[in-house]
């Protein structure tokens, strides 16, 4: 890629080795290497340079290496079986969940979780849970099994550890390149950015969603860092488990809330929602609410029927490994919530209570998710 004034210049990919641009715009070269061997023999010095990183390397990467590549028959050969790979891979309808539930076909897993591990290029997750839920979605994605990913877009990412001189540690949080990255924004039919709005005490938040292949799943991420938001409401995605406990509840409403509302904007209806962690488990609360008015239903005959859609995995099913809310944050961002299901205050605070009787100093999300989730494990 080449830089005159702010003119960018993109090397044209000639016609034999095209389907590298594509490629590099689908994670499923994060768990097929061979693509990955293609890229840095083409010119190793710039593929460590960008960091291993696909859709940079093939901005930066001269016309002149492009068209000796293209020119060089061994390297075709190894294109062309990597690019027959992918093809058959994407387009194959001989999956082992075609095989084994035919019956099945229609439908639709949601997959929901704070961070995904899919590549160290794309700095959205911090350790095992990321981890985790990327080769969740991977595996799903070898095995054919119809599912969705709803995340949150951290342009901040996760902190980078810097020791000073007095062994102090600090972090440090950079943008992340967008624009160098297989994430691309997801368009209406009149071609205008989708925005999901939640409310948010009084007033509404709105999210920008982005969307990632990863194979043959979608994963969605949602973005509150635009222009329609206050400069407050802007920082709510920013920063991967950054702020104190006022802005993981926020992050927390959008990730089950507004995320719920994403995949019926997008006319997707989902058999099962997979709440990986108490993150996202606010979830279960939009779906009651939309329950209860589709049906002209009571609570708790909604919230058993969210039961019957609704799985939750706990990793770490300790006081120390959930988000636990103090009362009086629940109530500033759920006071109202609880009248449109048609429940008191205390019903709604003991949601996320131990079966004690009185109610207790915090609202703890993961015994929130064990109590409304119909289907419950725990990973090891």
């Amino acid at each position: 890629m080449y830089v005159f004034n702010k003119i960018t210049v993109k090397p044209q990919m000639p016609k034999n080795i095209n389907k590298l641009d594509e490629i590099a715009n689908n994670l499923w070269w994060s768990w097929n290497s061979e693509y990955l061997k293609l890229l840095k023999k083409m010119d190793k010095d710039l593929w460590e340079t960008v960091g291993k990183n696909p859709v940079k390397f093939l901005k930066r990467i001269s016309q002149e290496r492009l068209e000796k590549a293209a020119k060089d028959s061994s390297f075709v050969k190894e294109y062309e079986k990597v690019s027959k790979n992918y093809e058959d891979y994407m387009t194959s309808k001989d999956t082992w969940f075609n095989k084994k539930h035919p019956e099945n076909k229609n439908d639709l897993i949601a997959y929901f979780s704070a961070e995904y591990g899919l590549d160290e290029t794309i700095p959205i997750y911090s350790g095992g849970l990321g981890i985790l839920s990327g080769d969740h979605l991977k595996s799903a994605s070898d095995l054919g099994i119809p599912l969705v990913g709803v995340g949150l877009l951290y342009k901040n990412g996760y902190f980078h550890q810097k020791i000073e001189g007095y062994g102090i540690q600090k972090s440090e949080y950079n943008n992340i390149e967008l624009e160098n990255l297989p994430i691309h924004p997801v368009k209406d039919e009149n071609d205008k950015d989708i925005l999901i709005d939640v409310k948010i005490q009084r007033r509404k938040v709105y999210l920008k969603v982005w969307k990632i292949n990863v194979g043959r799943i979608n994963l969605y991420l949602l973005d509150s860092d635009i222009e329609e938001n206050n400069s407050e409401d802007r920082e709510i995605t920013l920063k991967l488990y950054g702020g104190d406990q006022d802005m993981r509840i926020r992050q927390e409403i959008v990730l089950g809330i507004a995320g719920t509302k994403l995949l019926k904007t997008l006319g997707l209806k989902p058999t099962i929602y997979h709440m990986n962690e108490g993150h996202s488990a606010f979830l279960t609360l939009q779906l009651i609410q939309e329950t209860i008015e589709e049906k002209q239903i009571a609570f708790d005959i909604a919230k058993d029927i969210v039961s019957s859609r609704t799985v939750f995995t706990t990793h770490t099913p300790v006081p120390a490994g959930n988000d636990i809310f103090p009362i009086e944050l629940v109530e500033k961002y759920f006071k109202e919530f609880w009248t449109k299901l048609g429940i008191d205050r205390e019903t709604f605070l003991k949601l996320g209570m131990r079966p004690c009787g009185e109610l207790e100093p915090g609202f703890n999300m993961g015994i929130f998710a064990l109590k409304i989730a119909g289907k419950k494990n725990r990973s090891k």
